[in-house]
């Protein structure tokens, strides 16, 4: 994620900003230019700043504050790249149901800022009806709090490309029972996005983009029946050494998990380096020579090909954030201990990406040369990472949630 600025006045903007608190333009998200814009209104549509050229309207969701991206004036699309993922919205006649279903798009269309910064596929229901992205914001039924009641709460997972979230887990003080229930450091609803999306781009890139075997080596055997090694995580826990290899707890239950709970740390990592980039951070402890625990964050980690360079930077960092947290009396930022096997697998998910993304600009590259050919032809022609002085906590990311059914009916967990 990164800082924008008012195009009217140069005033600082963060990304789910509607308004320009200086000059009072209104502003909209242009996800192809990936930025924020001050719009000026030009009958019933707008005329972004960034780009006068376009006529936009914004996406049909900014109705009931849930989204401020833009679409096409002239185009058929009524709602935006990220809401046309929406397959099932909470009733929003039901109290607290909008202010849920507003915290769980926020966090929604900050993760689709990232896949799509790093262009990766993103077919809806719409573009592949069986197996494209789309989500389900569900809310318990009332009868699934009280006692004996026949109806179970819903479930945070994914099934096929079909990502349920818990509208429940919007709730702060919900979410904070549940993280604390399950003895997790971390739980928040960006890291149910970005865990549950890695089970999607897992069937996406790697069963079916052909990296099976390359995943095999590096995350281990992933046709181990997943119902019992749910089973026996639950009854046995994760095993003695897991710190050395996994991410968290979780990730050791299944390789589905391992690589879901890898891919939401990879996304974490990039988008927060992303952000210390933009503001210029520089980390330079004045009583320490150690030199891994200094950075000048100059990289784009959207494109920077060696995950070396990543973890040169995310070492100083979570050092520095973590320090400032404990200042305040607050838990650890990124309370979690990168190992050498974990930064491998980090680094395996950093490959599949950067490939993926290389792929596909051949891809254009070439359709483009054909493409003009055909009408020239017709036409005339590491170490060990450590979030704090190594005594981070370890524990389930949070990213993934233990109460889950069948939720990958024949591809995952």
């Amino acid at each position: 994620m990164k800082l924008f600025k008012c195009q009217s006045c140069g005033h600082l903007l963060y990304f789910e900003n509607t308004r320009c608190e200086s000059c009072g333009h209104e502003l909209g998200y242009l996800p192809e230019g990936m930025t924020l814009s001050a719009l000026e209104p030009d009958g019933d549509v707008f005329r972004p700043l960034a780009a006068p050229e376009r006529a936009m309207r914004y996406c049909d969701n900014a109705q009931y504050g849930a989204c401020n991206w833009m679409v096409h004036a002239d185009g058929a699309d009524t709602l935006c790249l990220a809401c046309r993922h929406n397959h099932t919205i909470p009733d929003l006649s039901v109290p607290l149901n909008l202010e849920h279903w507003q915290r769980l798009e926020l966090a929604k269309h900050t993760l689709f800022y990232a896949l799509l910064r790093l262009g990766l596929p993103l077919a809806n229901r719409i573009d592949d009806p069986e197996h494209g992205l789309a989500f389900d914001f569900l809310a318990d039924t009332p009868d699934a709090d009280a006692a004996g009641g026949a109806t179970p709460k819903v479930m945070t997972g994914h099934d096929n490309g079909l990502i349920t979230i818990a509208l429940a887990e919007a709730d702060d003080a919900e979410r904070e029972r549940r993280r604390t229930e399950m003895h997790e450091p971390y739980r928040s609803l960006l890291g149910h996005f970005r865990h549950e999306v890695g089970h999607y781009f897992w069937d996406v890139l790697i069963r079916d983009g052909g990296r099976l075997d390359d995943c095999r080596t590096v995350f281990g055997d992933d046709s181990l029946d997943y119902a019992a090694a749910l089973q026996a995580y639950y009854q046995d826990g994760p095993p003695a050494d897991w710190q050395d290899h996994y991410i968290s707890r979780y990730a050791s239950m299944h390789p589905w998990e391992d690589w879901a709970e890898t891919w939401a740390h990879y996304l974490h990592i990039v988008d927060t380096l992303e952000m210390a980039r933009a503001f210029g951070i520089k980390i330079q402890p004045r009583i320490s020579g150690d030199e891994t625990l200094s950075a000048v964050i100059e990289l784009d980690p959207y494109n920077t090909a060696a995950i070396t360079d990543i973890m040169g930077a995310w070492l100083p960092l979570t050092f520095a954030m973590n320090s400032l947290n404990r200042a305040m009396g607050n838990p650890d930022l990124y309370p979690f201990v990168l190992s050498p096997a974990v930064v491998a697998k980090l680094g395996f998910v950093h490959e599949v990406v950067r490939r993926h993304a290389g792929d596909a600009m051949r891809g254009n590259a070439g359709d483009a040369m054909r493409g003009n050919a055909g009408d020239a032809v017709r036409g005339h022609a590491g170490d060990v990472v450590r979030g704090n002085a190594g005594d981070a906590v370890r524990e389930n990311a949070g990213d993934a949630v233990p109460e889950r059914p069948a939720e990958r009916a024949s591809t995952g967990g």
